[in-house]
């Protein structure tokens, strides 16, 4: 198999002349309807993006470029990244070829440690991160390339080099940035015998004798890469992008909406919830007490942190694989024994409830259990995991709107005068 950039070179004309195609043959075929209730409720359902790079079925969860997630966890990140952009799995000369380029553009300039060592003490580590990579645009290989004039077909190719350039150096970043903000000690150099992931683990510096911590960030990274093109940080990013604002812009546009509340940290909400439950009982609770302290939740006017999704109506087979990794790695672990009775009650209590579209269980309902197990406990930090992965999303997302010419993204809105005079002329 060709490497990265060379598969994509076969690819990309194949993709284009099919896209050529479906818009001539069938441009005016109608794919969605909008209601008002959707324009008033965030599009909510709305069909009006193109995403190639991932699917999320309400019955099956996340699939990536036609293969079910639960396919994926014994891969690389780096073989994910792989596949998003070009659709196959590498072989293992092309893996080879994709880590050492990563390899090769890894270290990150003194200027941006510069920069973040002169923030404050107390800053937010999402903030922190948004700032180092947006601090990278100086090297967009993009904006120079556009400054000095190119064709519009090969816009994706700068892009790509961009695209390998950050994700490059996220690891180096991401430890860099804990180390400093939680007054852990000096940056910890790169191993050049590891893997992307398994380098940040060892940059992080927590102690992980049987590798265990380094399996947990490998599936960590390949679990959040990417979901649809819908989401706010995905959405963000390719609204940016179609403007031909460069990777570090679009992504850095990306984080900004992962940072909101409602997007990247409902991990943080789920695991302030469990210490809770475990604070109250002291440790690991019955089934008859995880029944009580469920419906106070529920009765008090607030939910059940990481239980129903907005698409699916399963368990998410991400929590899924977080799930059988606990089993396997650390099944006495408090933390994980509390997750494991959490599942076993809260689906019936939530059908019980009544209000709950989806019972089960979400990806956040255990991520940040299992980081806090081994030993990453500064909850606010965990978004920034989050970004480190989506980021291969939201990267490989951009390349092919570049790669096929996607116009800039522009929706027509209306007032809601318009609404009141439309309703009145149906009348």
């Amino acid at each position: 198999m060709a490497n990265l950039k060379e598969t994509l070179q076969q690819k990309i004309p194949v993709w284009r002349d099919e896209i050529r195609s479906i818009v001539k043959e069938h441009g005016s075929t109608v794919i969605s309807e909008v209601t008002i209730q959707q324009a008033y409720g965030g599009m909510r359902g709305v069909k009006g993006l193109v995403c190639d790079t991932s699917l999320v079925k309400p019955d099956a969860g996340l699939i990536i470029r036609g293969i079910p997630v639960l396919e994926l966890t014994e891969r690389l990140p780096e073989e994910i990244f792989f596949l998003l952009c070009t659709g196959e799995l590498p072989d293992e000369a092309a893996l080879k070829d994709l880590q050492t380029e990563l390899k090769r553009r890894a270290e990150v300039p003194q200027y941006v440690w510069d920069m973040l060592e002169t923030l404050p003490a107390d800053s937010h580590p999402m903030m922190m991160f948004n700032m180092a990579v947006l601090s990278l645009e100086k090297q967009s290989v993009f904006r120079q390339k556009y400054d000095e004039g190119m064709s519009k077909t090969d816009y994706w190719e700068p892009t790509l080099e961009d695209a390998l350039n950050l994700l490059a150096k996220i690891p180096a970043l991401v430890t860099g940035i804990y180390r400093l903000r939680f007054n852990k000690g000096d940056r910890i150099a790169p191993n050049p015998d590891l893997d992307w992931a398994g380098n940040m683990a060892h940059m992080f510096g927590i102690d992980d004798p049987e590798g265990h911590f380094a399996d947990l960030m490998r599936l960590y990274m390949v679990l959040h890469t990417d979901h649809e093109g819908g989401n706010v940080s995905a959405f963000s990013c390719h609204v940016i992008g179609s403007a031909l604002s460069d990777a570090y812009y679009a992504v850095s546009g990306g984080l900004n909406g992962l940072a909101g509340p409602l997007h990247g940290l409902a991990n943080q909400e789920v695991l302030r919830w469990i210490i809770n439950l475990r604070k109250q009982y002291n440790g690991v609770p019955t089934a008859e007490e995880i029944v009580k302290f469920a419906w106070d939740t529920l009765n008090s006017g607030k939910v059940i942190p990481g239980y129903g999704h907005a698409v699916l109506r399963v368990t998410d087979p991400r929590y899924t694989a977080f799930h059988n990794f606990g089993k396997k790695v650390c099944p006495e672990a408090e933390m994980f024994q509390i997750v494991d009775v959490i599942f076993q009650n809260i689906p019936k209590v939530l059908q019980e409830h009544g209000k709950a579209k989806n019972p089960w269980p979400n990806v956040d309902a255990i991520s940040g259990s299992l980081l806090y197990h081994f030993g990453l406990t500064e909850m606010i930090f965990y978004t920034v995991l989050f970004s480190a992965s989506r980021a291969m999303g939201m990267l490989s997302q951009l390349l092919m709107s570049r790669a096929m010419g996607e116009p800039i993204t522009r929706p027509k809105s209306v007032g809601t005068q318009w609404i009141k005079d439309f309703l009145a002329g149906q009348s």
